[in-house]
């Protein structure tokens, strides 16, 4: 009975220690995921962002397209994010890493404004 019990034991010991392994390899490579990155977008058109105020989660890249027969940017007025000019269909995206509100315009048309709201 003795052998039976010491060799049951050899057996499950290894046995127990990889799945104890397994279960804090899985865990781990859980807790390490990146959650995906999600995107929102902001059309430009007609000489208005739309929409004009957008509210997006941290970690949400926003991209904004010009639409418009005519060039513009999106400009940061606080200097956090900066567009070259956009011609038509040309798209300039910036990733938001912090919680906030992101007041933006356009340098060439100052009365085309818009916000970002980062929660």
């Amino acid at each position: 009975m003795t052998k039976k019990i010491v060799c049951l034991a050899s057996v499950a010991l290894p046995v127990l220690i990889a799945m104890v392994l397994l279960a804090a390899a899985s865990s781990s490579v859980a807790a390490n995921a990146q959650p995906s990155s999600a995107t929102a977008g902001v059309k430009i058109d007609n000489f208005v962002f739309g929409p004009q105020t957008i509210t997006v989660p941290v970690g949400t890249t926003v991209t904004w397209t010009n639409a418009d027969d005519i060039p513009h940017t999106s400009v940061s007025t606080e200097g956090v994010f900066k567009s070259k000019v956009l011609d038509t269909d040309e798209k300039f995206s910036y990733t938001f890493t912090k919680a906030g509100t992101y007041p933006y315009y356009c340098t060439i048309h100052p009365k085309m404004t818009g916000k970002v709201v980062v929660q």
